[in-house]
């Protein structure tokens, strides 16, 4: 296994710059996720790692040895394609045995290996069925066998589980990360799914527009985003604008808001956030001190979703939202006026 580090790394096609300056350590033996909307650089930054494309700036070292001008072939990296990739004319064994036959591994290595593989997947005895002949989460094992197999030191999967559907999807989480963890591989995964990021990812990159804008753990960047693009891209937020004043932000509708962040001079202008499920909706004002923040506002609409509720809010011509867990009690009723509570510590001063 090895660490992959990525240093001022620049890639352009024609005119169109998909990363800038991008530079990123991927820990030994840890699992990495890259989010980011369509076009933001993350399956660019994939296939320079892969050695599909070459970098026009900058490094990519494997375990400390310089590759971005080595071909693929000479990466020794595993990767998995969203489409999987498979041959339909080849049976299970044959699609994972494709990459130890090209390397021409002795019959009976080929066979340890594979069979080893695909116990690790949970598909031994499945060896003779064709492609078609598997469900959609079993053709994806297979192509994760085949990524794995010749025992690379890097795992790279391009949106990995996008091709199942939602109850599949949930479960392949749980089995990649169990994979992950028992083979130690480092493992770099790019996703759209946010939910799928946080749930696998040791460490978490988001892009935009070819630039690395945050990374860290996933709660660290769930509960301290730096930005609003993060804020609202790493799942719901509600964004406030105001003016510092004190040791509070005064928003432009007039209340005062608390935070326990720091803030910049007074008279700055700022924005935060603050996540759908930190707010407590209720009916009457409450005296909850200057350790909480309360706000008006109007139930336009409480949406069930079973376990949980999503109540959408009017404050003069903004739109908020609340996520409460379902209780068992009656929702708040459409236009309804009612406060919102919610703690300072939970007030997160954002970048436009």
């Amino acid at each position: 296994m090895a660490t992959v580090s990525v240093k001022g790394v620049s890639k352009l096609f024609g005119t169109f710059r998909a990363l800038d300056d991008v530079s990123i350590e991927f820990d030994d033996g840890g699992f990495y996720g890259l989010l980011g909307p369509s076009g933001s650089g993350k399956t660019t930054l994939l296939r320079l790692i892969a050695g599909f494309e070459f970098p026009d700036m900058g490094a990519i070292t494997i375990g400390g040895e310089a590759v971005e001008r080595l071909p693929a072939e000479k990466r020794d990296v595993g990767m998995m394609f969203q489409s999987y990739a498979l041959f339909p004319n080849m049976n299970v064994f044959d699609n994972v045995a494709f990459g130890l036959t090209v390397r021409k591994l002795p019959r009976s290595e080929i066979r340890t290996r594979v069979g080893e593989a695909l116990e690790l997947v949970e598909l031994g005895g499945l060896e003779t069925r064709r492609p078609h002949q598997l469900s959609g989460g079993q053709r994806q094992r297979v192509a994760l066998a085949r990524a794995i197999v010749f025992r690379p030191r890097v795992l790279l999967l391009d949106e990995p589980l996008s091709a199942l559907d939602k109850a599949l999807r949930t479960g392949m989480q749980i089995e990649l990360k169990r994979i992950q963890r028992e083979i130690g591989i480092t493992t770099i995964f790019v996703t759209h799914d946010q939910e799928e990021a946080l749930t696998l990812s040791d460490r978490v990159g988001v892009l935009r527009d070819g630039r690395l804008i945050q990374e860290g753990a996933p709660r660290d960047l769930y509960e301290r985003p730096k930005s609003a693009f993060v804020a609202t891209f790493l799942g719901d937020a509600n964004l406030l604008e105001g003016i510092v004043e004190g040791a509070a932000i005064r928003l432009d509708e007039g209340p005062l808001v608390r935070t326990t962040a720091p803030l910049p001079a007074i008279g700055s202008r700022v924005t935060v956030a603050v996540r759908p499920e930190r707010i407590t909706v209720s009916p009457e004002a409450q005296t909850s001190g200057g350790e909480h923040n309360e706000l008006g506002a109007r139930v336009e609409e409480a949406i069930f979703a079973g376990n949980s509720l999503t109540y959408m809010l009017s404050r003069g011509g903004r739109k908020l939202r609340v996520f409460a867990q379902n209780t068992g009690s009656e929702p708040v009723s459409a236009d309804t006026p009612v406060r919102l509570v919610w703690a300072a510590s939970d007030t997160i001063v954002v970048e436009a």
